[in-house]
């Protein structure tokens, strides 16, 4: 008791057992390939999400003190925070974070909650693409690298602001180099695919990674879709696709208003742009996080909307760029996938 690693609180394994009612499956919230997270409640009365890793061997050791490390020196609005954990010589390994009420953007766009009154307009998805990246463009500030960017990932309160979560695969990136070599790990569908056939991570990897997520908060289609065509499996391959072709209605989400709302149409045709520079093979033509950051707010700032045409201009210009480039490719499937969704019925 009292104990903490890098600064975080240590609990121990009886007091979470008792906050999630013995891990009782009711009280689960989501699992993937490397835990279960649960709903639970701290003897301080804190609601919390506990995510119980499956294994505890060396591999998921050190993602869990990698976790702890990395949220235990940062301080974002928009990045989950990391409450405690459980000894690393605990009988299993726990994870204590806040709770985030209101699911996943991808549980909104195309999962569970996707059709309960279409709450995701598109000023809100737009919010939620800016607070995304700001949390991103602070992180990369800070030498680190996120490596798992998805809808999955990005968890939303009562009143969707964002908050990243899931720093398990995620590094710190030494400030002398300019990448480091590893070998790919992440999602199919969003794993740079300069990273995955050169083993060259550097942050413009997350900067791809954001820039399908662009394009799901545009359309609301998953990143990878095995009923689609065979071309457009691919969510960043179906993007670069209709921008080239400038069928960009075909691929937007029908309950925008992209037809019928000339406003809607040029932020979401300025964001398909932006999202298609995030999108490129080559990790320097894409912008830094600070850019893609600026130009979204630029994008929701009313005095700039004037120089949003400006900015799709300059995209567009971009698109040659890619017209003899190879589609990404996308890697073998991930374990991880972590949804923290809904409390099943308690």
């Amino acid at each position: 008791m009292g104990s903490t690693y890098f600064g975080v609180q240590v609990f121990s394994y009886a007091e979470l057992e008792e906050a999630t009612d013995n891990f009782n499956p009711s009280k689960e919230l989501g699992d993937g390939g490397f835990g279960t997270v649960y709903y639970g409640v701290l003897r301080d009365g804190r609601v919390v999400a506990v995510k119980r890793l499956y294994e505890n061997n060396v591999r998921r050791v050190e993602q869990f003190l990698n976790e702890i490390k990395i949220l235990a020196d940062i301080r974002h609005p928009n990045l989950v925070t990391l409450y405690g954990c459980t000894s690393r010589h605990s009988r299993e390994l726990l994870l204590v974070y806040e709770y985030i009420p209101n699911g996943t953007v991808a549980d909104h766009l195309h999962g569970g909650r996707a059709n309960t009154g279409n709450l995701l307009g598109w000023p809100v998805r737009l919010s939620i693409a800016i607070e995304t990246a700001n949390a991103l463009a602070y992180l990369h500030a800070n030498d680190i690298i996120h490596r798992d960017v998805k809808t999955n990932n990005i968890l939303l309160d009562n009143n969707f602001h964002v908050k990243v979560a899931d720093f398990g695969l995620s590094r710190l990136f030494p400030n002398d180099v300019t990448h480091v070599s590893t070998a790919p790990q992440g999602t199919p569908g969003y794993v740079d695919p300069e990273y995955y056939q050169c083993y060259h991570l550097t942050d413009k990897s997350d900067v791809y990674s954001f820039g399908v997520v662009l394009i799901e908060l545009i359309s609301a289609k998953q990143a990878v879709d095995t009923s689609r065509h065979r071309h457009d499996i691919n969510l960043a391959n179906m993007a670069i696709s209709r921008i080239q072709n400038q069928a960009l209605h075909e691929l937007v989400d029908p309950s925008l208003a992209f037809e019928t709302d000339y406003a809607v149409r040029t932020m979401i045709t300025a964001v398909a742009a932006l999202a298609f520079r995030c999108l490129q093979n080559d990790r320097d033509m894409r912008p830094s996080m600070g850019e893609v950051l600026e130009v979204l707010k630029g994008m929701q700032n009313e005095e700039s909307r004037s120089q949003i045409p400006e900015v799709v201009d300059i995209a567009a210009d971009d698109v040659g760029l890619l017209r003899h480039v190879p589609p990404p490719l996308s890697p073998p499937d991930s374990a991880e996938n972590d949804k923290w969704v809904q409390i099943k019925t308690m």
